[in-house]
């Protein structure tokens, strides 16, 4: 049909030389029929594709929150929690490290290197009830600067000789008191010692006096030492300690000593353990 219009327009003589001109001015644009009619489809095809596919904005598509702000979430969460259950935490940690055992007959009293006054206090109050015959006293690693001031006549108490000073004053004799010769630096030297000490005297059941915030690492220096022989090791923390599992944290020396024996008490766990 629009072959027989164009044609018509061509074609009829009343149009003379304008039809002529509107002729060549037509294919001077360049379009024949067929191109016509292949834009007409092309448009319609491409009007159906637009009505079809919705139009979106380009970039990427949205992943839901970021790692940083599940992140920071779950840290929130943790701090609210740590709040909430702050004091039973803390309180558990305390009681964690103290360990103790039902107080029965034993050979010897052992008292670990520490504060002498507890110590001291515990001790005789176990001795005394008659549960062993003699204390071990271990001696302390000497300060340095310690020789300068024997040089210059300037005797410096030990540890030990303190210790024995309260036995004595508590009514603890002389004789029941055994000293170590050579000088201790830690815990589990003086496990050694003992050790050595229960073979030689053929010991069967020791009472370890300590401090409380000591005791968990004690009792494992001393099962690990002990642990082929039958020696019974009975813990006793000094109930003469201001340590308490449920205010610790409130005074700083006890926060600096739970903390330097969780240091400690995961070292051993990972040396003797594993």
């Amino acid at each position: 049909m629009k072959g027989k219009i164009w044609s018509g327009l061509r074609m009829n003589p009343k149009d003379g030389e304008g039809s002529r001109g509107l002729s060549s001015w037509i294919g001077d644009l360049g379009f024949s029929e067929e191109d016509q009619d292949s834009q007409i489809e092309g448009g319609a095809q491409e009007g159906q594709y637009t009505d079809s596919r919705p139009i979106e904005p380009g970039g990427k598509k949205s992943r839901g929150p970021s790692m940083v702000k599940w992140i920071f979430f779950i840290l929130v969460i943790a701090y609210m929690l740590l709040s909430y259950f702050r004091v039973p935490i803390l309180t558990h940690l305390g009681e964690y490290l103290i360990v103790q055992q039902p107080l029965e007959k034993a050979d010897l009293i052992v008292c670990m290197e520490g504060k002498p006054v507890e110590l001291g206090l515990a001790a005789a109050e176990v001795y005394k009830r008659g549960f062993a015959p003699e204390i071990f006293i271990p001696r302390e690693e000497p300060p340095d600067g310690n020789e300068v001031l024997r040089a210059r006549g300037v005797h410096y108490p030990e540890k030990s000789e303190l210790l024995i000073m309260i036995l004595r004053g508590l009514g603890v004799p002389r004789s029941a008191c055994i000293t170590s010769d050579l000088p201790i630096g830690s815990a589990l030297k003086e496990a050694q010692l003992v050790r050595d000490l229960a073979e030689a005297k053929d010991y069967h059941s020791l009472i370890i006096v300590t401090s409380p915030t000591q005791a968990r690492s004690t009792w494992l220096i001393f099962k690990h030492v002990f642990r082929k022989g039958d020696v019974k090791i009975i813990m006793i923390p000094s109930r003469y300690s201001n340590f308490k599992a449920d205010t610790w944290w409130k005074t700083g020396k006890y926060v600096n000593e739970v903390i330097i024996e969780y240091h400690r008490l995961i070292y051993n766990t990972a040396k003797y353990l594993w």
